[in-house]
């Protein structure tokens, strides 16, 4: 995918088909937001591009996979509110989650995502 834009798309984990919910955010007034002043989040949030994310003034704890450019997941985290992650050398790319939840659909290190936006599949 050439040009990421904010907005609704649908994450597939592996070769699960089924649909998670997720939001796109691209730009950078987006990605600096991300989950911010929220309770919690159906689905999934991909920040692009980012290599690291931060929880301070979050509500909620949350899962963090790390991806590299073919979406293929390089580490899984769960940060509590008030953390710093590291920066990730390798990573194009941020999902964050409810905590427990990228568990519960079998995404860990190793693991690849497909994110389709409006029909257009990426990788």
């Amino acid at each position: 995918m050439a040009h990421w834009q904010d907005g609704r798309a649908v994450l597939r984990v592996g070769a699960d088909p089924t649909e998670i919910p997720l939001e796109v955010a691209a730009s950078y007034g987006a990605r600096t937001r991300g989950l911010l002043g929220r309770d919690g989040i159906d689905g999934a949030m991909l920040l692009t591009p980012a290599a690291s994310v931060h929880t301070f003034r979050m509500r909620f704890a949350i899962d963090v996979a790390y991806l590299d450019r073919a979406f293929g997941v390089l580490a899984v985290v769960t940060m509590a509110p008030g953390r710093l992650g590291l920066p990730r050398l390798r990573s194009r790319h941020v999902l964050e989650a409810t905590a427990g939840a990228m568990a519960g659909w079998g995404l860990r290190a190793g693991t690849t995502v497909a994110v389709d936006t409006a029909g257009r599949l990426a990788p």
